[in-house]
């Protein structure tokens, strides 16, 4: 009887403290868009929300968690969160009449669909800052300076360097390398080859890709050559210099033979060969370190984009000749080039180079290099030294010396104990003796010079060697 009576006086308690609110329930949601208002609202307007019944039942009425909670079904969690976010949010009990319900639960949870959270200033475009920052002399304070300058009620300094590491960390966690602009260029050779056919016998002959990347823009070239010797690595290297229009700071190969002699942790041995050639485009050779391939990571990248962008896209073609395959390759290299836009900044490859490395590049010099190996070679007796089954003379004084030689296409160079001798070309044919007057001592200077008249005089025509 007791507890009878006491439900029947407890919802006559409730039904009265609807009433007073112009209310009636229809539903029990935890959105309380069931609620109709039964005198200032249209009956199919659906316009009040929990927060609205929460707050007037706490704050006007007077009733407890518990009870509340059953009355709109929330938990008692939310229910005794709401008036504390009530107080918060700078508001008092009646609210005025302009504030609706939708926007009195706004004020107290924010907007629908939209992540809350601290960040109540403009952020900046960080992948924007991380492009600039591989511009030359440019610093996260220079970027923040200017910043600030924008939006006055931004983040301070040191907040606006832990979002801007907090973004980066989102990539995988290596060792991470700052690449400037026209600092770098790494290069190397793919792992896989091209089949090339000779039309006239079919013989089929692998062709090996050479590969170079610029540091700061990805910036990529690609050539095929017959193999992976010294003179086929020089001329991928002139043929990229010439793709990029200049020149970068730093060459950054591997340990191959080609490019170091003697790999070494702290001073390696670079092949002299190797070595000219960066003299001569002005830059100089930084190899990675051994058995450190992250070292180079950016070429290793490069080269399993040109696998699959490039061989990939050829597996089904036959060529004919180098120049056929490097046709191919510079046409599929421009589309990914200028058609690929890479996400983490926003701009293709194309658009980076011209924007961050093309400025800081060095100018090419006037001519290529010219590929030149260098020998070791003792004198003879006959103050001569053979080349190739060619002999070219040398200053008499080192007889019996050893000198070293440098050999292109075009001269030779023989070097020793400070004293550098200009030879003439090489022969067609081999076996061919070649001296100059200044090379020889008096008398046979003299006599050399009686026999190549006399050889003048037979042939109709002579032409001496110069030193």
């Amino acid at each position: 009887m007791i507890g009878a009576a006491f439900r029947a006086l407890s919802a006559q308690h409730s039904d009265l403290i609807a009433r007073s609110f112009g209310w009636c329930e229809t539903r029990s949601l935890g959105h309380f868009s069931g609620w109709k208002q039964l005198g200032g609202l249209d009956a199919d307007e659906e316009g009040y929300h929990a927060s609205g019944a929460i707050v007037r039942l706490s704050l006007e009425a007077g009733l407890s968690t518990r009870v509340v909670g059953k009355r709109v079904g929330i938990g008692p969690t939310t229910v005794r969160d709401t008036p504390k976010r009530f107080g918060r949010a700078g508001l008092v009990w009646p609210v005025p009449g302009a504030i609706s319900d939708a926007e009195l639960e706004q004020l107290l949870y924010g907007v629908p669909g939209v992540k809350p959270g601290r960040r109540k200033v403009a952020e900046p475009d960080w992948s924007v800052i991380a492009r600039e920052l591989n511009r030359k002399h440019v610093t996260l304070q220079v970027l923040w300076d200017e910043y600030i300058a924008e939006h006055p009620d931004g983040y301070r300094y040191s907040r606006f360097c832990d979002l801007f590491r907090n973004w980066e960390g989102r990539l995988p966690l290596v060792m991470r390398q700052h690449h400037g602009g026209g600092e770098k260029l790494f290069v190397d050779y793919a792992g896989d080859t091209v089949p090339v056919v000779d039309r006239k016998t079919g013989e089929v002959r692998d062709a090996h890709i050479f590969v170079a990347v610029m540091g700061a823009s990805s910036l990529s070239f690609a050539l095929a050559t017959w193999t992976e010797q010294l003179g086929d690595w020089i001329a991928g290297h002139n043929a990229a210099y010439s793709f990029f229009g200049d020149a970068t700071q730093l060459l950054v190969p591997d340990n191959a033979k080609v490019a170091v002699i003697k790999a070494c942790l702290y001073d390696p041995m670079v092949n002299r060969s190797y070595s000219d050639m960066a003299q001569h485009y002005g830059t100089a050779i930084l190899p990675a370190r051994p058995r450190r391939p992250r070292d180079k990571a950016k070429v290793e990248a490069c080269v399993g984009i040109i696998e699959r962008w490039l061989l990939g896209r050829l597996r089904n073609r036959t060529f004919y000749s180098l120049a056929e395959l490097n046709g191919a390759i510079a046409e599929w290299l421009a589309k990914l080039h200028d058609g690929r836009v890479l996400r983490q900044y926003g701009r293709t490859r194309r658009q980076l180079f011209e924007e961050i490395d093309a400025p800081n590049l060095k100018p090419l010099p006037g001519e290529p290099w010219v590929h030149a190996e260098w020998r070791r070679c003792r004198v003879g007796l006959d103050y001569r030294v053979e080349i190739e089954r060619h002999y070219y003379s040398v200053p008499y004084r080192f007889t019996r010396r050893e000198v070293e030689a440098r050999i292109c296409a075009r001269r030779g160079y023989f070097l020793g104990a400070s004293v550098s001798t200009r030879t003439c070309a090489a022969a067609a044919t081999g076996g061919t003796r070649r001296s100059a007057p200044t090379c020889l001592p008096a008398i046979g200077a003299m006599a050399s010079g009686r026999r190549q008249r006399s050889a003048a005089r037979q042939a109709g025509s002579a032409r001496c060697c110069a030193c």
